[in-house]
């Protein structure tokens, strides 16, 4: 795709975002936009930056690295959001901004053992799997709350929200019980001791559907499609 589509697609998503805010009393500074890279070349990811894209997404490990690394003189921040493998960890640890896929206190504790060597509080997110389908990844809503639990007492990892991923829907509005649900959950874990600091971010929402969840709170949405066009 051209460097100016990619421009301007990446405007209409930020003025979406803004509308979307405003429709329900919200600042639109409130909500940040990860521009997801999985796939995508690096002139188009350089395009994006340039169009001001701050925060960018992969969904793997050594697909961020490279282009880490290449785009190592831009002042912009990682989010890997991906289901991360333990062994894979180390590879990001002294670097990536966000980890929006904690699903197990192994996982966590590898994190917080390479944020120790790396000397930096790493922040994280609880992947929940709100909708149950077994092709997801994320814990289930009951076992949020004593996974929560054991990554505040870690040193160097940094709890900081909820992540979940509906179904894919071509309708938005039925992906708004699932954003609703995970905020209902981010109260009732606040309520049973869970700092709220802890509990400040949920990452929901993409290309089908993240107008609907900045309605519904989404803190952090991760869009991709919208931005670069469909994948090859």
């Amino acid at each position: 795709m051209a460097a100016i589509e990619i421009a301007d697609n990446l405007q209409v998503v930020q003025d979406r975002i803004a509308r979307a805010a405003e429709r329900v009393g919200r600042d639109p500074e409130d909500v940040h936009l990860v521009t997801v890279t999985k796939t995508r070349s690096l002139d188009d990811v350089c395009a994006a930056v340039e169009a001001g894209a701050t925060d960018l997404g992969e969904n793997y490990v050594q697909e961020m690295v490279e282009k880490a690394e290449a785009l190592a003189d831009e002042e912009v921040r990682w989010h890997a959001i991906g289901h991360l493998q333990t062994n894979k960890v180390r590879q990001i640890a002294d670097f990536v901004s966000l980890i929006h896929s904690v699903d197990s206190f192994r996982v966590g504790e590898e994190i917080d053992q390479r944020a120790e060597r790396a000397s930096r509080q790493l922040p994280v997110l609880i992947q929940v799997n709100i909708s149950g389908e077994e092709s997801k990844f994320g814990v289930s809503e009951e076992e949020v709350l004593p996974l929560a639990e054991a990554l505040e007492s870690m040193k160097y990892l940094r709890l900081v929200g909820l992540m979940t991923m509906p179904p894919y829907c071509e309708d938005p509005e039925e992906n708004r019980p699932y954003f609703v649900q995970l905020k209902h959950l981010r109260e009732m874990l606040i309520e049973r001791g869970i700092n709220a600091e802890s509990m400040r971010h949920l990452s929901m929402g993409m290309t089908c559907d993240y107008e609907v969840a900045v309605e519904e709170g989404a803190t952090i949405v991760r869009v991709g499609t919208a931005i670069f066009g469909p994948r090859q």
